[in-house]
């Protein structure tokens, strides 16, 4: 359990100094804590945790909207969720320390609460929760987007090769019933920054090419290639 002078490392960490550090001290604050203190002067992260969630959707929709304005409504709603699921707040409260500040029970001590994704999940929403109450919208979006700048990059990448590797295996089961393979034929560079090259081939033959930093990218950039091709040979 944190004490209250402690979160000064935390306040550090997050990149917000609180005008009230009480806000940031309920956001850490378990339902099960006060089952066991009903004296705390301070009630559960709960409605701090409802009051993020929602903060969250509208500003990864807004991100959403602006930057990839060739989504479609189905694409935004599938990507929002896919960036505001448990697993990556939970990722995300981790790489802050969220539960080492944790505020909890005994029995969700022992049973290890301070690791629980849903938790840690909980915890990061109320924790933006009080970023907004505390430091208004604009202090609140910019540290929203800050942390994930990364997620987003690498969802739209997963989407990415989804919709290109998707759409080559639909070509060539429906005209030769095969799944197209991909191969790597060159990894070139140190290993933190790798460019790999990489073939995608049907039926023995190579009909795209692609490179990228990874291997996914790679296998992106010849299922596009290949794509092309085949348009330009209908």
């Amino acid at each position: 359990m944190a004490e209250f002078a402690e979160f000064t490392k935390l306040q550090d960490t997050l990149g917000i100094v609180f005008r009230d550090p009480a806000f940031l001290k309920q956001a850490l604050v378990h339902r099960s804590y006060l089952h066991e203190n009903s004296d705390f002067s301070l009630p559960s992260n709960e409605r701090l945790e409802f009051l993020g969630d929602s903060l969250l959707s509208f500003v990864i929709a807004e991100k959403l909207y602006k930057d990839f304005p060739d989504l479609s409504e189905g694409g935004m709603t599938k990507l929002r969720a896919a960036l505001v699921r448990k697993e990556t707040l939970a990722r995300l409260a981790s790489s802050l320390g969220l539960g080492d500040y944790l505020y909890l029970g005994r029995g969700e001590e022992a049973s290890g609460g301070r690791a629980k994704q849903s938790i840690l999940a909980a915890t990061f929403e109320a924790v933006v929760g009080a970023i907004l109450i505390d430091r208004g919208f604009a202090a609140c979006r910019n540290f929203v987007l800050r942390l994930f700048a990364g997620e987003i990059g690498k969802a739209i990448e997963e989407r990415l090769i989804a919709d290109y590797k998707s759409q080559l295996q639909e070509i060539a089961q429906a005209r030769h019933r095969v799944t197209p393979t991909y191969r790597t034929i060159k990894a070139v560079g140190p290993d933190h920054a790798k460019e790999f090259t990489v073939e995608v081939i049907v039926c023995g033959s190579v009909i795209g090419r692609g490179q990228g930093k990874s291997k996914r990218q790679a296998e992106t950039e010849a299922a596009r290639a290949a794509l092309e091709s085949l348009s330009q040979e209908q």
